[in-house]
């Protein structure tokens, strides 16, 4: 493989089911279709673990969550846990450079990322501890209140994701001009992560009867599995919206994913206009993906497929234009992409990593791998895991019964095989697959004491439990570009 450059653009929490290229016949993905056109799109592929902070670890690490202690929102990436792939491309003499979200824990750290330009990290360094509570939270109402209060106007997030396009585009233009190596830029977006907010001209794009319906939103098709009830409750959903509210909801959501269509228009379009586009290999994907009211559930935190599953795209030189790969990938396949793609050279401790090429993937033809994931964070009073292979997906939960879908015959995930005794040996045969991965029971309880400690630390659970939620979602940096003040104060009040 000939080295080229690698532009990574990254978004938060986009479903694949809101993109056209994986089948959605009404949103607006222009840029993103015509790039799932130029390159492969993966048709399944999966987050390592669906919540922002342990995905972007294992992203940069290529390695599973549970191995570098990376479990919540409040414990992000700091650079000592295990080289990111910032450190191979650094260390070798690349340029690489980051605009816009991280989710690391502060700049300075080792991350491998020196130049990071408009970036955001957890929040004071230290993130959710709030989270860490798990069984132990109070009802939670900012996830319904997020629901309810979706509509059309400018949030930070729209500011900022504007902000991240006009930078990476400058970068492109001047900066990647003239570099001695191959170099890698990771333009990293917020949108389409909530506030469900977004300016008219997005929202007014898609009128409410032209949307579908979230699949099982109506409560009588409900899952009934204990996990799901807790969650529900804990974020206060088992009580249903009516249709109204869910379809302004969806088409905020739907005006979101067009307008990050439109900011990554812009970069792409300044990578042809810098010139080196036909020597520029290029990835698309999201660090988790959005319920969307499907199944009665909002925002990610379970291994539905709205949640775990996320859409991929690899596009550039020698990559197939125009094909659809049902290989199973993960984000940990990033990682030897950006290594191999730039022709930099792998560390013997790579060989370690579960990941493949996604570049090389894409070359080949459809192949058997068995993907995974895993959640111990924030609304979760257990541990689950998820492994897939072509055709069933198997959900263990700690102390709960576990799930089956058969994705093939199944794709929406109604049915849940997960007691029927005629795929007794197929549970089993995934749950080996599991095990050969991870211990469940003794990765939850090392999670959990992790969990635990940082609660101490923190002052014990009603130190933290007074703390309450500062904010339902990271703020974006203030000094980006000036708000009004009127925007600023509309911008506390949501976060309140």
């Amino acid at each position: 493989m000939k080295p080229t450059n690698v532009l990574f653009i990254n978004s938060d929490q986009h479903s694949k089911r809101v993109f056209g290229a994986y089948g959605n016949g009404v949103v607006r993905t222009p840029n993103l279709d015509t790039l799932a056109a130029r390159g492969t799109r993966f048709e399944n592929a999966y987050c390592p673990t669906p919540i922002c902070v342990p995905s972007r670890a294992s992203l940069a690490t290529g390695r599973y969550a549970h191995t570098i202690d990376s479990w919540d929102n409040g414990t992000p990436y700091v650079g000592t846990e295990a080289p990111s792939w910032g450190h191979r491309l650094t260390s070798q003499g690349h340029k690489v450079t980051t605009i816009g979200k991280l989710h690391y824990r502060k700049v300075g750290d080792p991350s491998g990322f020196p130049d990071q330009r408009l970036p955001v990290h957890v929040l004071d360094g230290v993130g959710d501890v709030y989270g860490c509570l798990r069984d132990a939270m109070p009802t939670r109402p900012q996830s319904r209140t997020q629901v309810i209060e979706a509509g059309a106007g400018e949030s930070e997030y729209t500011r900022y994701d504007r902000a991240i396009a006009r930078e990476s585009v400058k970068w492109l233009r001047e900066d990647a001009q003239g570099q001695d190596k191959p170099w890698a830029l990771f333009a990293s977006f917020v949108h389409p992560h909530f506030p469900l907010i977004v300016p008219d001209q997005y929202f007014n794009l898609y009128h409410p009867d032209d949307l579908p319906m979230p699949v099982q939103w109506s409560p009588d098709a409900w899952s009934q599995h204990p996990f799901h009830r807790w969650q529900r409750a804990k974020q206060a959903l088992d009580e249903p919206f009516d249709e109204p509210t869910i379809r302004t909801a969806v088409r905020a959501y739907y005006g979101m994913v067009s307008f990050l269509d439109e900011q990554i228009g812009l970069v792409l379009q300044a990578l042809e206009d810098s010139g080196q586009a036909e020597n520029t290999r290029i990835i698309y994907t999201t660090d988790h993906g959005e319920q969307l009211g499907e199944h009665g559930m909002w925002w990610k935190s379970s291994m539905y497929e709205g949640a775990v599953g996320v859409p991929f795209l690899v596009a550039g030189p020698d990559v197939p234009a125009g094909k659809v790969s049902n290989t199973n990938v993960n984000l940990t396949d990033c990682f030897p992409a950006i290594v191999e793609a730039v022709g930099a050279a792998p560390a013997p401790e790579d060989a370690e990593l579960p990941g493949e090429s996604a570049f090389a993937l894409a070359q080949q033809g459809d192949k058997r791998r068995v993907v995974f994931s895993e959640y111990h964070a924030i609304l979760s009073p257990t541990a689950m895991y998820m492994v897939r292979d072509e055709r069933y997906k198997y959900v263990h939960y700690v102390g709960m019964p576990p799930q089956l879908f058969d994705l093939e015959d199944d794709p929406l995930e109604t049915r849940d095989l997960g007691q029927d005794p005629a795929y007794a040996e197929t549970r089993a045969a995934l749950e080996r697959e599991l095990r050969a991965i991870c211990d469940p029971e003794a990765t939850d309880r090392r999670a959990k004491a992790d969990q635990q400690r940082r609660v101490a630390e923190a002052g014990g659970p009603d130190a933290v439990l007074a703390m309450g939620v500062k904010i339902p979602y990271t703020p974006a940096p203030e000094e980006f570009e000036p708000a009004p003040v009127e925007a600023r104060e509309r911008a506390k009040a949501q976060r309140s």
